[in-house]
């Protein structure tokens, strides 16, 4: 028995004429659009330590631990700031993925929009997995009361 796809329905198949019909610039355009208001609203709110929010996390609400993207929103502010040692210090991993995914945005956008050819990151499974590994273990330290691992608590 194999499976055949349904058709597409009129909401789709008007979001694929919509795709069609647009503009190579407009992804790209709409992705840089988003991180600028990832930019404003960080640089609006100051998500620096001693503001008096309390946390937004669910997961440390209920557990009292920090999850693993918590400290991210502060890191990309130090990051804005051209704060890297801050930004490291309430979040390593994300600023050391930094880099990459901005490699990666670019490779695809410049080859969308003005046909780049730019070598593609193609992380293997190995890769995956041992960045997720990484990120797994990063977590359950930046938990831990500690002295050395108390460098990474948020």
């Amino acid at each position: 028995m194999t499976y055949a796809q349904p058709p597409p329905g009129r909401f789709a198949r008007l979001l694929l004429r919509m795709w069609d019909k647009s503009p190579t610039w407009l992804a790209p355009a709409a992705i840089l659009v988003c991180f600028a208001g990832a930019v404003g609203y960080v640089l609006a709110r100051e998500p620096i330590d001693g503001a008096g929010d309390e946390t937004t996390c669910l997961v440390k609400m209920t557990t009292g631990f920090a999850c693993p993207g918590c400290g991210g929103t502060r890191a990309f502010f130090y990051l804005v700031q051209a704060d890297l040692p801050a930004a490291a210090r309430h979040h390593l991993i994300f600023v050391f993925a930094v880099p990459f995914l901005f490699y990666a945005y670019l490779a695809w956008a410049g080859n969308k929009v003005f046909r780049w050819r730019l070598p593609q990151l193609r992380p293997s499974p190995w890769m995956i997995g041992a960045f997720l590994g990484a990120a797994g273990v990063f977590t359950v330290l930046r938990n831990l009361p500690i002295s050395p691992f108390t460098w990474f608590y948020v």
